[in-house]
């Protein structure tokens, strides 16, 4: 175990560059050591403080249209992440995580908090039971340029790496959080499949407009060929891919297994539609690709709980089974299952990276389709 380094109270802007009048909150960081399972030479201080990124806890939700001042600021390129509550999709797009990294959702949709590094592109949902039930949030700490998070509980709080999902300072250490499944898109292809959906919305309306518009990081941040994390360490050994190339990638599945990943350029090579198929877990999985929505997910070949195939096809990804058409987020489109509600069952471990934050974290990884 580690020591994590004494870092001073500090009371700065944040990394994004907005000011205090922006609205972004600062506050310190206690100027005492804690144990760490972690490698010191991949700490480093976001130099924002904790909480001056501030969490956010049971947002507004508005409707995704029509357009009003509540849901105006997200454009229909922009990506959007989209986790299921029930029946209901919640949409969190992350020009919200740009400013707050963390949205805590309790009451009717349980217990549950979305996570987005803007450094790392890493977008997760989990169950915080592992963490007490306490709310995460914002610890002002990196670790290989992620998103470190603290769990508020008292007297002592621990401390989380997003893409590690456990707990590595602090009296949790070795606690994992229970990961739920995200899909990320473009905000218009989200609309075109559920126009009805709700989306977190600023209670400011247009008053709160120029702070969610831009990406803070700068325009050229997530361009696959920028190898810049904002200079804080990370190790960038893996090159078979550009170091912000989008993946969708899935952890070891067990002891001597090797973590897997397929590349957002990879998949476009196939076409608008397409379905990948192997193993994940000892069991059969498939990622269906939507060229069109820039949007991959995993998931078990079943419908119904019997296993089936899946083809690609110019209008989706249809299964040889019932021949319904199914969509990214895996829920059927057209066929003999439309507007059934039944859904695929996802692969909740998989989530979208930018490839040298990947690879850092899941050295050894294996690309299921051949880069260009």
């Amino acid at each position: 175990m580690r020591r994590l380094p004494s870092l001073l109270a500090v009371a700065v802007l944040p990394v994004s560059g907005c000011s205090l009048e922006d609205g972004i909150g600062t506050g310190p960081i206690p100027d005492e050591p804690l144990v760490c399972d972690l490698d010191p030479a991949y700490l480093a201080d976001g130099g924002v403080g904790r909480d001056g990124i501030p969490a956010l806890s049971d947002p507004l939700l508005v409707p995704i249209s029509p357009v009003v001042p509540a849901n105006a600021y997200v454009r229909d390129e922009d990506r959007v992440i989209a986790v299921r509550v029930g029946a209901e999709w919640i949409v969190i797009p992350h020009n919200i995580m740009w400013q707050h990294e963390i949205v805590n959702f309790s009451g009717g949709l349980d217990r549950m908090s979305v996570t987005y590094c803007p450094l790392t592109g890493t977008a997760l949902a989990f169950d915080r039971t592992a963490a007490g039930g306490a709310e995460l949030a914002v610890s002002g700490l990196l670790y290989q340029a992620n998103l470190i998070m603290y769990d508020r509980n008292e007297p002592e709080e621990s401390f989380w790496p997003q893409m590690l999902g456990e707990a590595r300072c602090g009296p949790r250490s070795g606690a994992r959080l229970s990961r739920l499944p995200v899909v990320e898109m473009t905000m218009g292809g989200w609309k075109e499949l559920h126009p009805d959906s709700r989306m977190v919305g600023l209670s400011g309306g247009l008053n709160d407009w120029r702070l969610y518009v831009r990406n803070p990081y700068g325009e050229g941040y997530d361009d696959p060929h920028n190898a810049d994390f904002q200079d804080y360490p990370i190790p960038l050994d893996d090159g078979r891919l550009p170091p912000k190339e989008r993946v969708l990638g899935l952890p070891a599945d067990g002891p001597g297994a090797a973590p897997v990943a397929l590349s957002f350029a990879a998949m476009g090579r196939s076409g608008d539609h397409a379905v990948f198929e192997f193993d994940y877990g000892g069991a059969p999985a498939i990622v269906i690709w939507d060229g069109l929505r820039r949007a991959a997910m995993a998931y078990r070949p079943e419908v119904g709980g019997s296993p089936t195939t899946f083809r690609a096809t110019p209008q989706g990804v249809v299964d040889e089974l019932t021949e319904t058409t199914w969509a990214v987020d895996g829920i059927p489109v057209a066929g003999p299952l439309a507007a059934t509600g039944r859904r695929l069952p996802p692969v909740a471990d998989a989530y979208v990276a930018f490839w040298g934050a990947w690879a850092a974290f899941h050295p050894g990884t294996a690309l299921l389709l051949t880069p260009g």
